[in-house]
């Protein structure tokens, strides 16, 4: 068994499914009465620090795991449109998150050639978001942007990545990329035109690491 630390930079956003055959709430801003008409999700960057542990159960394969506490964002942009299709407006929601992410994965590697190795993991784990404490409001109105996406605080994800290792003179340097997908519905409804559009909301995150091990 060894140990180890990582650095990552991540890329998170939201898979989004919208309210099923198109039927969007309508709402007044001024005195025209607006639809929804595109919601689209767009992934900003962030980075994580984590610590590593890692119990080899055979030649080629080993167990890991890798918590981390991870800063992510991600924006929402949401389209309305009046019936006469000629007014639009655009406003965008910037969600940000601080995870603390637990995943237990295999890791199944190559047999070294001279000081290099390659390798594939699998698993999954459960995410914590400790910026999901504020409720919705209970208010209704068609201008609540600020609560737009309340996100539940807790999360399970599967996680699947590659990655090579080098075996340096002190310590062993690997690159790995992944990507981890939330398994649970995150979005805390609120009665407004921007959450009532949106049926379900999943997290996915792909995550770019550097690793130092013992």
């Amino acid at each position: 068994m060894h140990f180890g630390f990582a650095l990552a930079y991540n890329s998170t956003n939201f898979k989004i499914h919208t309210v099923k055959n198109s039927l969007f709430p309508d709402t007044l801003i001024g005195t025209t009465k607006y639809g929804m008409k595109t919601v689209y999700s767009y992934s900003d960057p962030g980075f994580a620090l984590g610590i590593i542990s890692d119990f080899r159960l055979h030649q080629y394969l080993r167990l890991r795991f890798t918590p981390n506490i991870s800063f992510a964002s991600r924006s929402i942009q949401y389209t309305l449109e009046n019936a006469r299709h000629d007014s639009t407006k655009i406003y965008k929601k910037t969600v940000e998150s601080t995870f603390l992410i637990f995943p237990l994965e295999l890791k199944l590697q190559s047999k070294r050639l001279d000081n290099f190795g390659a390798f594939v993991l699998i698993g999954g784990g459960y995410s914590l978001d400790l910026a999901s404490s504020k409720k919705p409001s209970s208010a209704a109105g068609g201008n609540q942007l600020d609560d737009a996406v309340n996100l539940k605080r807790d999360d399970y994800f599967f996680s699947g990545g590659a990655g090579v290792d080098f075996y340096l003179q002190y310590f062993k340097l690997g690159l790995e990329c992944k990507i981890i997908n939330g398994s649970k519905n995150l979005l805390n409804k609120s009665p407004n035109i921007f959450s009532n559009s949106v049926d379900k909301v999943n997290s996915r995150m792909v995550i770019f690491s550097i690793t130092f091990e013992g």
